[in-house]
């Protein structure tokens, strides 16, 4: 049923331009939230680069062991070492992610819920629909998302790179996505694509669905209501769910990302995501895939 164009004028923003208000919503949550988080991603990112084996094939220098000194001595490690400040290094391309990937996935995921699948007759969302939205959500959000994503990890890793007496890479964000664009083209800005929405695929499975699933099971077969309490219970699950689900991804995005490249852009250390897989098992072990799990965690 269509509203008369005089009444429709006369209702708020959020009811006339629904899908750009989620996105718009999303987007401020999403900044807020970056900010609030930010040096656990930090902290994670770091996590996942240590004891990297592939880095022994560029030269003496590189085969020196690195400490895995867990969530808080990292943490700490940056603070002493480079500046308090330092923990929100790339926190600006990490803006810039999250308004595209959390606006994204949330429209993209509603419009599926509600238009492209729906609820069922007693109005509850099927979990194979929650699996099959929160993944199509989650690859879509995260594939226009890749080259912020791209430019945050490699300026996360800038102030290693200077303890370490190498060069900086970047003098700023927007020198990251120039240079980035003039030596690997458009196609270099996507640089590790294949894991990182492999990783918000499982990510937003085991989030979105999880989410649902608990709440929905918390409303109907406990005294909680649908409140703050809920919604703190179901985030809980979701997030856990999620962090076992997409840490191995996320240690092998971050890796790609970050690897040296030749004049072509072509990464020096690996092939693929899978060549970048089968290395840090053989090198580092299996649990090397769950680097930075707890930061991340807590992070979601």
């Amino acid at each position: 049923m269509s509203i008369p164009e005089d009444e429709e004028k006369l209702l708020p923003l959020v009811q006339r331009w629904p899908r750009a208000s989620k996105f718009l919503l999303s987007g401020c949550a999403a900044t807020v939230a970056e900010l609030a988080t930010f040096p656990l991603d930090l902290t994670k990112t770091r996590l996942q680069m240590q004891g990297e084996a592939a880095l022994a094939r560029l030269g003496d220098s590189a085969r020196e062991p690195v400490p895995y000194r867990g969530m808080v001595r990292t943490a700490l490690g940056i603070i002493q070492e480079e500046g308090f400040l330092k923990l929100w290094q790339g926190v600006t391309p990490a803006i810039y992610r999250h308004i595209v990937y959390s606006g994204g996935r949330m429209v993209t995921y509603e419009h599926l819920r509600e238009v492209v699948f729906g609820k069922s007759e007693d109005k509850h969302y099927p979990l194979w629909k929650s699996v099959i939205g929160g993944i199509m959500a989650g690859v879509i959000g995260q594939f226009l998302a890749n080259p912020t994503d791209l430019v945050k990890v490699q300026m996360q890793m800038e102030g290693k790179r200077k303890l370490e007496g190498k060069p900086l890479r970047f003098r700023g964000v927007h020198h990251a996505f120039a240079k980035i664009l003039a030596e690997g083209g458009v196609r270099g800005l996507w640089a590790g694509w294949v894991p990182n929405i492999q990783r918000a695929a499982l990510v937003n499975m085991g989030d979105l669905t999880t989410y649902d699933t608990v709440k929905h099971y918390l409303v109907l077969n406990t005294p909680l209501e649908d409140n703050i309490m809920t919604h703190g219970l179901s985030s809980l699950c979701s997030g856990l769910v999620a962090s076992i689900l997409g840490t191995p991804a996320d240690v092998i995005k971050s890796r790609i990302m970050n690897q040296p490249r030749d004049k072509q852009g072509r990464g020096l250390l690996y092939k693929s995501s899978t060549d970048c897989l089968i290395q840090a098992v053989q090198g580092e072990g299996f649990m090397s895939l769950y680097k930075g799990f707890l930061p991340s965690w807590l992070r979601m």
